[in-house]
């Protein structure tokens, strides 16, 4: 299995097969969105997009990155979403990094977006889906983020071998400058538990596929072998 860890800058091509990671906290947010019974995510190209999408779709539910905006319902941070019912709602996310780096590899065959709380079922649709070529997209930092470029690796390693132990990979996320500046609270719109819900390894046991459905990229929560 040919793979690559590329930034979103670095996207020159259109991959056959991409992976988006965001670990902090894009993906591991769109995960607890779909364990909350959210039906589907929409991801936005910008914040205008989103706000828009929400006006046409008022039932909808809106979420950024950063502090709470007006017209937006939520924000990007998994300890303060685990708390909100989605059943049967559609999500729109906008993020700085995130849904960034899955509209720019929309038009790949297979898109799938992961975090590690969906580690091993991403690993496990490569395994039957992945083909000889993985483009993993590390969207943080330009694809300088070690959570992302951490995860990446482990999943790609994972789908090779399912022997792979987690331990050095979670450890290097928690190092992480992301990390570091949720804790400290650099950030806004964050929850204390943040950090430490994004590092849960394979809390849930689906994987997340992206896919253009009526010229929207909309992520799907995907329990199986075959998209």
């Amino acid at each position: 299995m040919d793979t690559r860890f590329l930034g979103i800058p670095e996207l020159t091509e259109v991959p056959s097969v991409a992976v988006v990671v965001d670990v902090m906290r894009a993906y591991t947010v769109a995960a607890w969105a779909f364990a909350q019974g959210a039906e589907k995510i929409v991801l936005a190209g910008s914040l205008d997009e989103a706000l828009a999408l929400k006006a046409a779709h008022p039932t909808w539910v809106a979420l950024k990155d950063g502090p709470p905006a007006p017209g937006f319902d939520a924000v990007n941070s998994p300890g303060l979403l685990r708390s909100t019912d989605l059943g049967g709602r559609t999500v729109v996310q906008k993020t700085t990094a995130g849904t960034v780096g899955a509209l720019a590899v929309k038009d790949a065959s297979l898109v799938l977006c992961a975090s590690f709380v969906v580690a091993e079922a991403t690993a496990e649709v490569l395994r039957t889906r992945g083909g000889d070529s993985i483009t993993f997209v590390v969207t943080g930092e330009d694809g300088r983020a070690d959570e992302d470029l951490a995860c990446a690796q482990y999943i790609a390693r994972r789908a090779a071998d399912p022997r792979t132990e987690a331990t050095e990979y979670l450890t290097r996320a928690a190092d992480s400058r992301a990390a570091h500046e949720l804790t400290e609270g650099i950030r806004e719109g964050v929850h204390p538990d943040d950090v430490s819900l994004c590092l849960e390894l394979d809390r849930f046991p689906f994987a997340m596929l992206a896919t253009s459905e009526e010229s929207l990229m909309t992520l799907r929560r995907y329990e199986g072998s075959t998209p």
